[in-house]
């Protein structure tokens, strides 16, 4: 007799799922056992590393990721990462487990009961929903499905009493409504307004992942430079000559957003570290396109909304667009600043950049870049290592620290043909250290690249740029050789930036998994260091 487990194993074939991550317990067991048994099930050490994976999984592969929790301290150890794809609006399906159902909300001290979970996951994901009877679980996890699928995309969680997982099941015919189409607005006004624009500048973000194709089509139209948020990485391949890219806030850049007299902003939110906390200055006429009607004008006016899903909106707008009447020399100006913010970094890192430049060089354009929140990513690994395909381009856009190397694990099980970089801090990974236990265990082609600074680098920089006073932030670190050893995973240490091309070219071409690290002391600080763009009183 089938039960619970079957159901989800069902569910999640009808969605192309074959890869799981977890955390067993004994309110999951009947679930963990089915996906075990049928499809791939990934043994993580924590449930937010879960959730981490399964999110990465979904941003690289396309289409729905998953990850099983446990209930309550489970529960909430996943929320976190709940908070990262609800940011980042990942196709996340999180199945949780409850207690007996007979018990729910009594307070009768039910081992790993939790007072009102369903309000905390409400919280932190896109929807929430309890199974209530086993006869309603069927509906419950194809409609959760659902709408973890539909624009815009976020993760939806389901917690599943463990009596109602164990009870039993029949098979049942799938979900065959597919989730509703976003109208496309009338975009008469927004044409008029692109087609009588002499310097427009495009900003692409997260929202413009799944419309490459027309954004690419109008830039080339217009000649227009194309700048990015973070999300928006790869959208147009970074080795195009119009992509500026995510460098917004690069002084080099500054004059390019003085003479430009159209801002054509695509999916983003215009975040706070992306914005100089929101001085940035940007021009006045601004057409926005987003799927979110509440995001029109939210941070900069808009002068034109178009509140629709952007690859259909940007067709309808390039089919309704004139000749343009943008000015002769404004490509150019695209081309040259793109060079000038580059310039501009590659001196601030100093021999960072043979590091950066030898990344790229022994990387496939698909293999999936992982950065978790350090100095090397958020300097120059989120702006200057080129990003040639948006699904590669996998960062925790919440700001998160620790979560990198169970996104790269994620990331490597999803594109297994090519390797998988993460690069993380020392601080970072001993967030969850256990997860280098699960690189070894599943064994992806991924190259961790550690730099190790002896603790948090980036807030660091932020105390002696301010008060001077370190607190917090020098760290006990591990032996990584010794660390590496231990769990029989390669290992390299690099002291001089010149020698990491050679470490790295060996270490991608183990094709499995690989540690490097990189000895930030040895090399020495960046010439400019690196200080977020955090508004401190």
């Amino acid at each position: 007799m089938s039960d619970g487990g079957d159901l989800l194993v069902q569910v999640l074939r009808e969605h192309g799922v074959d890869t799981v991550f977890g955390v067993i317990s004994v309110h999951n067991l009947p679930l963990v056992e089915a996906v075990d048994r049928e499809l791939r099930f990934v043994a993580v050490r924590h449930e937010a590393a879960a959730v981490n994976a399964a999110d990465a999984h979904a941003r690289v592969r396309g289409g729905l990721g998953c990850a099983l929790t446990s209930t309550g301290t489970g529960a909430g150890n996943a929320a976190g990462s709940l908070v990262e794809a609800l940011t980042a609006g990942s196709r996340v399906l999180h199945v949780t487990g409850q207690i007996d159902s007979g018990h729910l909300g009594q307070g009768r001290g039910v081992i790993h009961e939790t007072k009102d979970q369903l309000g905390m996951l409400t919280a932190v994901s896109k929807f929430a929903v309890t199974v209530p009877s086993a006869a309603a679980a069927p509906g419950v996890l194809r409609d959760a499905a659902r709408r973890a699928l539909a624009k815009p995309y976020g993760p939806v969680s389901v917690e599943w009493p463990i009596d109602l997982q164990y009870a039993a099941q029949s098979p049942t015919a799938p979900d065959a409504r597919a989730p509703e189409p976003v109208p496309v607005p009338d975009v008469g006004e927004a044409a008029r307004l692109v087609a009588g624009a002499r310097r427009p500048v495009i900003w692409a973000g997260g929202g413009a992942r799944e419309a490459r194709a027309q954004v690419r089509e109008l830039a080339e139209r217009l000649g227009a430079p194309v700048l990015t948020s973070n999300a928006g990485r790869g959208v147009i391949g970074e080795d195009h000559e119009l992509v500026v890219g995510n460098f917004a806030v690069n002084p080099a850049a500054a004059p390019l957003l003085e003479e430009a007299d159209l801002l054509i902003s695509v999916g983003t939110h215009f975040r706070s570290n992306e914005t100089r906390h929101y001085r940035l200055t940007l021009p006045v006429r601004h057409l926005q396109i987003d799927i979110d009607p509440a995001a029109i004008g939210r941070v900069y006016p808009a002068t034109a909304g178009l509140c629709g899903d952007a690859a259909p909106t940007l067709t309808a707008l390039l089919a309704a667009l004139g000749e343009p009447a943008v000015a002769d020399e404004w490509r150019e100006r695209a081309v040259a600043t793109r060079a000038a913010v580059r310039a501009k970094l590659r001196s601030d890192i100093g021999e960072y950049a043979l590091v950066c430049d030898a990344m790229r060089r022994h990387l496939p354009a698909g293999s999936p870049i992982a950065r978790d929140v350090t100095i090397p990513s958020s300097q120059w690994g989120n702006r200057l290592l080129p990003i040639l395909d948006p699904a590669t381009n996998v960062f925790p856009l919440g700001g998160g620290i620790g979560q990198g190397l169970a996104m790269g694990i994620g990331a490597a099980l999803a594109r297994q043909d090519v390797p998988t970089l993460v690069i993380a801090g020392d601080g970072g990974l001993a967030v969850h250290l256990g997860e280098l236990a699960t690189l070894a265990q599943e064994a992806p082609w991924l190259v961790l690249v550690v730099f190790n600074d002896g603790g948090y680098g980036v807030l660091r920089n932020m105390q002696e740029a301010g008060s001077g006073r370190r607190s917090g932030v020098d760290l006990y670190t591990p032996d990584f050789r010794t660390l590496a050893a231990s769990l029989a995973l390669p290992y390299s240490l690099v002291a001089s930036a010149d020698r990491f091309d050679e470490v790295f070219a060996g270490a991608v071409a183990a094709r499995g998994p690989y540690v490097v690290e990189v000895d930030v002391t040895a090399i020495g600080p960046t010439p400019v260091p690196f200080v977020p763009p955090v508004e401190v009183p």
